[in-house]
């Protein structure tokens, strides 16, 4: 399930966008896209492949789930998953977080969590000087909250 998918340029959000945009966007110098999921089917996890051209093996463990906390190299992208825990109707509940970062984007997914992200949005959108800094910075935030 599609839970946001904005645009941002120089530190500031730009607009929501669909995600046909997506591809569009990523040619505009100085822009990036930040795409969040949750409980992603495999028909959303491949048209997101095939706008941001994912490697298949990453689409593949970003669907299979239950993966060990990794972050794995292809080309110029980044493919990472992290493990978190959180109590959901006094039930400890094992989550996970896939994260695809590029040089102009990233794209989360959550699985088996309730648990959600707005608050790194919120965060990094305060701070436009570090948003400035892309994806990289949205990568971190993101870490950073799962730790």
């Amino acid at each position: 399930m599609l839970v946001n998918c904005v645009v941002y340029q120089e530190g500031k959000k730009l607009k929501d966008i669909n995600i046909e945009e997506i591809s569009d966007y990523l040619q505009i110098p100085d822009c990036f896209v930040w795409v969040a999921l949750k409980d992603a089917e495999l028909a959303e996890l491949e048209k997101m492949r095939g706008e941001f051209d994912f490697h298949p093996l990453a689409v593949e463990d970003a669907w299979h789930k239950h993966q060990r906390p990794k972050i794995q190299e292809y080309g110029d992208s980044v493919f990472a998953v992290m493990q978190l825990v959180s109590f959901f109707h006094d039930e400890l509940i094992i989550g996970e977080v896939d994260v695809f970062v590029g040089k102009n984007y990233v794209l989360s997914v959550r699985h088996r969590n309730q648990e959600n992200f707005l608050g790194v949005r919120e965060r990094c959108e305060r701070e436009p000087h570090l948003l400035q800094q892309g994806a990289g910075f949205v990568f971190y935030a993101l870490m950073d909250e799962v730790v």
